[in-house]
């Protein structure tokens, strides 16, 4: 047997050097130093499989709380050193991993243009939106990102996203998702879904207050849906002559 079958290919060498160092950046015990060093190692490799590496950093959480915000600033500033090298290794750690991922929101919100990153939190929300997750933590990084970042965004695909997160088992999940849509200038579909969560929550006081909320917000009206609206509200919430959502000062 050669040298090359004792030894495997150089692919196969790579990929396990990278699995020892990812196991050594998530370790959460030991000496910090030890992960650091292979936070600046896998910086200096700056291939995109050392970029995906290097992103696993994010999902473990270690003590003291400020060496493990030091240690996530010092991958996320690699990252960012990178430049365009970072984007694809960034946005297949937000669409694999469920912790971490507000990290690699900032990592590659300084690497893609905002376009871009709206386009990949949009694709990812959509996706999450048709599966049962356990853990609602992703969902509500991704809603809490479009709702900061890009509150007047107007794209029929956002909303497309939203839809079905309006109907998700998660009480957080299902206003998230009310206040994103409520910055959208949602189409007669969005106002459609958001009566219609108001009367499945009805007796859900907090998630019928952030529905009430949005309506306002959009100065939407509830035609069709005067009378089952009307009995739902209480004050300061109340309907005009035409039948949009008014909130007293």
């Amino acid at each position: 047997m050669g040298l090359f079958g004792l030894f495997g290919s150089k692919d196969e060498r790579e990929k396990n050097h990278l699995r020892k160092l990812a196991k050594k950046v998530t370790e959460k015990y030991g000496p910090p130093e030890n992960r650091q060093k292979v936070i600046e190692q896998l910086g200096d490799m700056g291939t995109p499989a050392a970029l995906s590496t290097l992103c696993l950093r994010f999902t473990v959480r270690t003590e003291p709380g400020i060496t493990d915000d030091e240690e996530k600033e010092t991958a996320r500033r690699l990252l960012v050193e990178a430049g365009e090298d970072a984007v694809v290794p960034v946005e297949g750690f937000i669409r694999e991993q469920e912790s971490g991922i507000a990290w690699g929101l900032r990592a590659l919100a300084d690497v893609a243009p905002a376009e871009k990153v709206v386009e990949i939190v949009t694709r990812e929300l959509a996706r999450l939106g048709r599966a049962y997750t356990r853990d609602p933590e992703k969902k509500l990084v991704l809603l809490t990102w479009l709702q900061e970042h890009h509150p007047d965004a107007r794209s029929t695909e956002i909303e497309g996203a939203l839809l079905p997160l309006l109907e998700d088992f998660s009480d957080d999940i299902r206003i998230g998702a009310a206040r994103t849509l409520a910055g959208l200038a949602p189409t007669e579909a969005g106002r459609e879904a958001l009566i219609q969560l108001l009367l499945r929550d009805r007796d859900n006081a907090r998630v019928r207050g952030e529905v009430l909320e949005a309506l306002v917000r959009l100065g939407a009206d509830v035609k069709g849906y005067r009378p089952s609206v009307e009995a739902l509200l209480v004050e300061p919430y109340y309907l005009d002559r035409e039948g949009h959502v008014k909130k007293r000062a």
